[in-house]
């Protein structure tokens, strides 16, 4: 079996550098752009297993890449930029990326949060690739849910992680601590936001009335449940 491959999207040359040696000195292939058109073209030709993604792209704006990636690709997405501010942080993981870096940074922080991708995805995979549950199927290994007249909605990686988190501990209390420590990607207000979205577009996406969810119910001050029936293979 072949190495993890690791893509790099960044314009400064010296961070594509450093990029790219620190994940190749830990057994990692790495592929690394200064362009997004670049970046894009080879993404048709092979899938890689992390996308390292800078912000500040000369040709092309960073956070739309990013959402795409999640949502067309169902990449995982480690943003690493240079915007430190908790609301660039709040849009970037909102958008599908499932964890953000701030530069300047440690190559070796680099490569442990790409490992810990890598393992939760792993585990993802052992758990199984397909859920049913009130109607609907979650088909994680294309990141799609279909309702039972077998039409299709696409979700993130971020946002599958979060559906099978529920999905796992149905009809269970799951505290936002709880969530964090599943999770990953930040912690406080940035973390607690981003999730806030992604269970607004699962919700959407599972067709929930805003006001009165189903499925997804918010216990306030406590966390969330899930209350279907779920039936893993």
């Amino acid at each position: 079996m072949s190495a993890p491959l690791v893509t790099i999207l960044d314009d400064e040359p010296e961070i594509r550098a450093m990029l790219s040696e620190a994940p190749e000195e830990a057994g990692f292939r790495t592929l690394a752009f200064a362009r997004a058109t670049e970046f894009e073209a080879a993404l048709r030709r092979a899938r890689p297993d992390v996308c390292l993604v800078d912000l500040s792209l000369p040709d092309r704006d960073g956070l739309t890449l990013v959402h795409r990636l999640a949502l067309e690709q169902g990449a995982t997405v480690i943003i690493i930029s240079g915007r430190s501010q908790v609301q660039d942080r709040v849009t970037g993981l909102e958008l599908g990326a499932d964890d953000y870096i701030i530069k300047p940074f440690d190559p070796a922080e680099v490569v442990a949060r790409i490992r810990a991708r890598l393992r939760r995805d792993s585990a993802t995979r052992q758990a199984g690739e397909t859920a049913r549950f009130n109607g609907w199927t979650a088909h994680f290994d294309r990141y799609t849910l279909e309702d039972e007249s077998g039409r299709e909605t696409p979700f993130s990686h971020a946002e599958g992680e979060v559906l099978r988190l529920f999905l796992e501990r149905p009809r269970r209390l799951i505290s936002r601590q709880a969530m964090q420590e599943a999770l990953g990607g930040g912690a406080g207000d940035s973390f607690d936001r981003a999730m806030d979205v992604r269970i607004s577009r699962l919700r959407t996406k599972l067709r929930e009335d805003p006001r009165n969810p189903r499925l997804i119910k918010t216990i306030y001050g406590a966390g969330y449940i899930f209350l279907g029936d779920v039936e893993w293979g």
